[in-house]
């Protein structure tokens, strides 16, 4: 702890009392750690360590400058101390009078050092300068402490103050993009609509939902997913003017409020520059990876007098109507669209007690083979019991349950009730295949493969003996996953059959992937059979394309005598429809197959003469049906 300026050349006692001091320096360390343990306030090892050394160093520094006159090398050394000092008590490692109570103790410390060897050495005459250097070295000891606790403080303040600034800025922003996220973008469409509403002008909200970004993290991995949701904030923000905010809301859902809009049609415009914007594929910087197409859905909701929250929601709104429209478009919200919304809400929490209250049943239609007529299996159809309006088919509610996740324990229900009815018609000796039909929601689940084997091991159905339907546009949605799924159901024994064939997206190509026993042929081809020459190629076609790929045929929604002779001499090979039977409850459907064994001949001729037998035969068996009920 040197001065900065000694008033005085060094006299010979002096020095010797330097030269004393300098080889008593652990006996002061050692006298301050007991007067520091002898206090009432001890602070932690390591901080008490630190004052041991900086009291060392100043000991040392003092002890030089007595030796040796010089105060500048002395001052040199000293510095640390000073440091060291005012740094644990600007960190609050210990409070500002603790370290000032240590460095007077160290002046104490060293001033009986000094007594002692004077008396000891016979140097008294030099005693009263040391101790007057002691005083001045401990004052700018003090000095030099503040400033360091001043510089400190200011470093922790601004250290401080840039953390809280980040905590803000991160409670603000999404973590991901850098963007706004909700609470602030709640913010910024207020203060647009307090603005625009001053005018009287229209502020816009967009809301942004990517399509089908889950399939990216699902088949690319999350890290990817992460990397493209960065790039498509850089590249909104490239589109979009200073004056309009840019918020990230989560997942793949991003909102930009829009300010200043001059004509009426600028929400319009600035949709269409997203939309050009994103159609350029993503180049991303993982390595190995190859560029990422994606598209958007946008909702545009407008309006002043709005609260925020519910003008985003009417944005919200508008953006899954665009969904429901094809995607990669922009819809703008209407009135009506609220009342929509509201119906499908009812309809949804309708759905909830129905499923509680086990309002679902399953009718089977049967499917014939057309060569021989028999009964060779019954798809699974799902009916909902209403209460008051009866039987209500699933064109009305099946989208509704897809939307809420229901279609989950639902498909899980009909799956095991549908394949309990195929075991017992085995059990009484009728060897059916019983068809299912499995959802999108169905097929995206890991659970899947696992639900259909503990259904087949529960019922003791072989597994053969079972059917499972998925359309063509769900097979489309995410096609690798759905191999895997279709192979996995297929090592079961299994067989599949992809349904609605050649009214979605798929292709020659991909059916060969597909792991298909069974093409099913849509009605909407089979009702065309009456449009003349092109609606037969088209049903010839499919036939002739199965045949070709070993795979059987079912046509779905036979209605008249026309039909089944076509499908009979293209060698269909089984159909099902309301010409050959209605779909029918479990109890009336083992009635029927009773009486269309006792009934229709089984493996007549092809040709005119077997139409018209079973033509006669299918109307004995209506007339049967009539007297009966």
């Amino acid at each position: 702890m040197p001065p900065v300026d000694p008033d005085s050349s060094p006299m010979s006692n002096v020095t010797s009392l330097g030269v004393a001091l300098s080889m008593a320096v652990d006996d002061v360390v050692a006298d301050l750690k007991e007067r520091t343990n002898g206090s009432r306030y001890v602070l932690d090892d390591g901080v008490e360590d630190l004052f041991l050394v900086a009291a060392r160093t100043s000991t040392e520094a003092f002890a030089h400058w007595l030796s040796s006159g010089d105060p500048k090398s002395a001052r040199t050394e000293g510095m640390g101390a000073s440091r060291i000092f005012g740094q644990l008590a600007a960190r609050n490692d210990a409070a500002l009078n603790e370290v000032t109570k240590r460095c007077i103790r160290w002046h104490d410390a060293v001033a009986a050092r000094l007594s002692s060897d004077a008396t000891r050495l016979g140097l008294e005459d030099g005693l009263s300068q040391a101790r007057s250097m002691l005083q001045r070295s401990l004052h700018v000891t003090l000095v030099r402490m503040t400033e360091a606790f001043e510089v400190e403080r200011q470093l922790v303040h601004q250290a401080l103050v840039a953390r809280q600034e980040e905590v803000i800025f991160q409670a603000s922003h999404d973590v991901l993009t850098g963007l706004p996220n909700r609470d602030l973008i709640i913010d910024r469409i207020e203060q647009l609509l307090v603005r625009h509403g001053r005018f009287g002008t229209k502020a816009a909200v967009l809301f942004i939902d990517l399509d089908k970004f889950k399939a990216v993290n699902d088949n690319l991995g999350h890290g990817v997913g992460d990397h493209l949701l960065r790039a498509v904030a850089v590249r909104l923000g490239q589109v979009l003017r200073e004056s309009d905010t840019l918020g990230r809301l989560s997942g793949d859902e991003f909102v930009v409020a829009a300010d200043c809009i001059p004509p009426e049609d600028a929400p319009e415009l600035i949709c269409e520059r997203i939309l050009a914007a994103l159609r350029e594929p993503f180049a991303l910087e993982s390595p190995g990876s190859a560029p990422i197409s994606i598209t958007a859905s946008i909702g545009v909701a407008t309006g002043t007098r709005l609260p925020a929250e519910e003008i985003l929601n009417n944005a919200d709104i508008a953006m899954y109507r665009a969904k429901r429209n094809g995607r990669n478009r922009y819809v703008c919200f209407e009135p009506e669209m609220l009342t929509a919304v509201a119906t499908r809400f009812e309809l949804e929490t309708v759905l909830k007690h129905a499923v509680e209250q086990e309002e679902f049943v399953l009718v089977y239609q049967p499917v014939f083979n057309l060569a021989s007529m028999a009964i060779t299996g019954a798809e699974a159809l799902l009916r909902w019991r209403h209460p008051t309006r009866g039987i209500i088919a699933p064109g009305e509610f099946i989208s509704h349950l897809e939307e809420s996740g229901l279609i989950i324990d639902v498909g899980r229900w009909v799956l095991d009730q549908a394949i309990r009815r195929g075991a017992e018609w085995h059990r009484q000796g009728q060897r059916l295949e019983i068809s299912v039909n499995l959802s999108a929601r169905q097929l995206d689940s890991d659970q899947v493969v696992t639900q259909i084997e503990a259904a087949l091991d529960g019922s003791g159905l072989d597994p053969h003996s079972l059917c499972v339907e998925v359309t063509e546009t769900t097979l489309m949605h995410d096609l690798d996953k759905a191999l895997d799924r279709l192979r996995g159901i297929r090592s079961l024994g299994v067989r599949i059959a992809i349904d609605d064939f050649g009214t979605g997206y798929s292709s020659f190509a991909h059916l060969q992937q597909f792991p298909v026993d069974v093409l099913k042929i849509d009605q909407s081809f089979i009702q065309r059979l009456s449009h003349g020459r092109s609606g037969e190629m088209l049903v010839h076609a499919q036939i002739q394309l199965a045949k070709a790929l070993g795979i059987d045929t079912v046509a779905e929604g036979v209605e008249d005598a026309y039909q089944l002779d076509f499908l009979i001499e293209e060698q269909c090979t089984s159909a099902q429809g309301f010409l050959l039977s209605r779909p029918l409850d479990a109890s009336a459907i083992d009635d029927f197959i009773g009486q269309w064994r006792g009934q229709v001949p089984v493996g007549t001729e092809v040709g005119e003469q077997r139409l018209r037998r079973i033509r006669a035969s299918l109307s004995r068996v209506r007339r049967s049906r009539e007297k009966a009920d």
